[in-house]
């Protein structure tokens, strides 16, 4: 049997983490593990996280861009790229006032509960000229590719327009045709 990866990271801070969940064990979110990591939710729900880093201490809101943050303390750890989780980050216990985290995870709650979210951006098919040329030719392989998933149906897409050559996009199109014709997507085999 192999042994369960945890997120080792929150090997730091473990005084500062339990004192941390003391807090949130008043509230009526329900302690879970995610990713190896310290997650609450409500109704199932994702709305806060815990974990210890080598410099600091957090809490992440999972949609902290919808708090008011009338203090100040929330920052987006990936500009550009993290949409909706913000970080309240902590260097000393000393800074971690009961009242104001409370605050912050009742508004969390309350958001969660009004249905405040970030939705995921509608995928779009990729373009491949190629791949829709030999689709058009061959009414099975397009009734196969046609059944796939919009993420698979890209996985295969992208695999094709992404060769410089048009003799690799000819290889690539012999190796992923029975694939298609077989019903199994691209990296199907590394997915468990």
């Amino acid at each position: 049997m192999s042994e369960q990866k945890t997120w080792n990271r929150n090997a730091f801070w473990q005084q500062e983490l339990e004192g941390l969940k003391a807090i949130l064990a008043t509230t009526e979110l329900v302690e879970t593990t995610k990713w190896g990591g310290i997650v609450y939710t409500l109704n199932g729900k994702n709305v806060l996280g815990l974990g210890g880093f080598k410099n600091y201490f957090t809490i992440w809101f999972f949609n902290g861009v919808f708090l008011k943050d009338e203090l100040g303390v929330l920052v987006n750890a990936n500009e550009g790229v993290t949409k909706g989780l913000r970080q309240w980050r902590f260097t000393r216990w000393e800074d971690v006032n009961e009242k104001n985290v409370l605050h912050y995870v009742n508004e969390a709650i309350a958001n969660e509960r009004a249905g405040l979210a970030i939705k995921p951006e509608k995928k779009v098919r990729i373009e491949c000229a190629f791949l829709d040329a030999e689709l058009a030719k061959d009414a099975a392989l397009r009734t196969a590719f046609e059944g796939f998933t919009l993420s698979k149906q890209n996985e295969f897409l992208e695999y094709i327009a992404t060769a410089k050559q048009e003799k690799t996009q000819v290889s690539r199109m012999e190796k992923i045709k029975p694939l298609i014709l077989e019903g199994r997507g691209l990296n199907d085999r590394y997915r468990k």
